[in-house]
This record gives C-alpha cells, sequence and structure tokens, in this order.
C-alpha cells in the first residue's frame, strides 16, 4: 500500500504471488477502492513476469521491488511445515493450493532424494556442517518408516547433532528446514530467472529493488548487478546492502538478516 500511496494518483502496481492465500489477504486489507482501482494482482510465479507484463499490458515500468522473504503467515498459520515449532506435515510449498502446485514437496524430497544429494542441498543451501552425518541418518530412517512429518524429521536429525549442539542459539534443525524450503521452491533458480527479466521490462531510469534474506539471494543479485554495471546497462545505487536498523528489528525479529540492494537501468 505504501507504494500505491506513493505513486497516486495515477500509478499503478502489478502484484504476483506465488500463494493464492496472499492475494486474498492482500484484497481483505485494502478497503479503500481507488487504491484497488490501481492495484492488479495476480497469483502466479514471477519467474512468469514478462508474459504476465504482456498479458495484462502493464508497461512503462518504473520500478521493481523483488521481496524474496517468506510471510508471517507461512510460519504461524499456513500448516505447511515450515516451522519446526510445530508438529505438521512436510510440505513446505509456498503455492499451497494455488498456481503451480506440482513441485515435489519437502516429504518427497526427505523420502526420494539420495543421501548424497540430501547432503548437498543442506549443504549449499543450509551451510549445514552435519549435512552428510544428518543425511545419512534421514537415509537410515526411511528404511524402516517414511518421514512425514516436521516432529519425525527433527527426531531423525537430532542423533546425527553432537550433544553440545543441540543447544545453540540457533536451533540444530534451522539451517535443514531452511535447504529444504529453498529446494522445495527453487528459491535461487527462480532469482536467477526473473533477475535478466527484471531488467528487460524496466524502462530506462526504472530501479530494481531486491530484499533478500539469504547469502545465496544477496549474492546472486549482487553479481548481477556488477555485470550490468560492466555492460555500462546499469547503475548500482547501494553500494553496500541496506540492513535494517535495530528499532525495525526490535519491532520485527524476523527482518534481522534483511538485505536490500538497489540499481537503476541505464
Amino acid at each position: 500500500m505504501g507504494i500505491l500511496n506513493r505513486n497516486a494518483p495515477n500509478g499503478k502496481v502489478l502484484a504476483i504471488d506465488w500463494d493464492m492465500e496472499m492475494i486474498k489477504r492482500v484484497i481483505i486489507r485494502i478497503s479503500d477502492f481507488d487504491l484497488r482501482e490501481r492495484l492488479i494482482l495476480v497469483n502466479d510465479n514471477f519467474v512468469n513476469l514478462k508474459k504476465i507484463v504482456s498479458e495484462y499490458n502493464f508497461n512503462n515500468i518504473s520500478g521493481v521491488l523483488l521481496d524474496l522473504g517468506m510471510s508471517s503467515f507461512h510460519i504461524e498459520e499456513s500448516g505447511r511445515g515450515f516451522t519446526f515449532l510445530k508438529d505438521e506435515p512436510l510440505g513446505m510449498n509456498f503455492v499451497g493450493d494455488g498456481f503451480g502446485n506440482d513441485l515435489p514437496n519437502a516429504e518427497e524430497i526427505i523420502n526420494n532424494y539420495s543421501g548424497e544429494k540430501l547432503a548437498e542441498i543442506f549443504k549449499e543451501y543450509g551451510g549445514e556442517r552435519f549435512a552428510r552425518s544428518m543425511a545419512g541418518k534421514i537415509v537410515e530412517a526411511r528404511k524402516t518408516k517414511l518421514i512425514k512429518t516436521t516432529k519425525e524429521l527433527i527426531g531423525v536429525i537430532k542423533s546425527a547433532v553432537l550433544s553440545k549442539f543441540r543447544h545453540n542459539r540457533i536451533h540444530f534443525a534451522t539451517r535443514i528446514f531452511q535447504a529444504l524450503r529453498i529446494e522445495v521452491n527453487r528459491e535461487i533458480e527462480n532469482l536467477k530467472s526473473v533477475l535478466p527479466q527484471v531488467f528487460d521490462v524496466l524502462n530506462s531510469g526504472g530501479r530494481l529493488a531486491v530484499i533478500s534474506f539469504h547469502s545465496l539471494e544477496d549474492k546472486e543479485v549482487k553479481d548481477f548487478f556488477r555485470e550490468k554495471k560492466t555492460k555500462g546497462e546499469m547503475n548500482i545505487l547501494t553500494k553496500k546492502p541496506l540492513r535494517p536498523f535495530f528499532e525495525e528489528v526490535k519491532n520485527n525479529p524476523r527482518a534481522r538478516s534483511a538485505k536490500m540492494r538497489v540499481a537503476v537501468k541505464i
């Protein structure tokens, strides 16, 4: 709503979300008729950005914001297994019951990927030091009984963690859940796909802002901006990524890992 207020009275916003539940929540929140008239909500994946822009005849784009974070809804209310604090089915699909719900979920990955592949995603996407050991425990456990819930998964991987590391400030399951979520939703691949599309649809002078919450995402954005700058196609406006202030983190602890980079198309 902040963008709609800033680009009033004639500016429009095309908002894309993979999860139909999030679209419904936006509709409920925006009661102002004028704002609704200037907001186009699309239930789709942003990897289809150019197609969506064409279908909705959305031209003269002066800015694009990519918010790569997950909603509190997914953790607290969705029941899809994003959190290790509740016993839920292992899903982790952002799409829910909406568009494109054909990706393998976390349960399928845990029970079907080879031990080597599991260790690879735990290490690459989660930076997990016990990746190989955890993957081995999972492969061993699923021979007896399929792992279907978050509680069952935590019980298996806990046995692979040395006791002195089980009560650290960061829960021992954090990195595994992060890695699975990234793999389930193809988050890195999707980001690589959308960045060049954003550049193509932006007007000259248009700005691209990306808010990331993971070092791999931030690296993709940084590398893309640097490549475009080298080619003389973009200017980078943020020498270093912008981070949330103390007060913002205090009010919203989940913002603590956020980084925003901004560049302008020449």
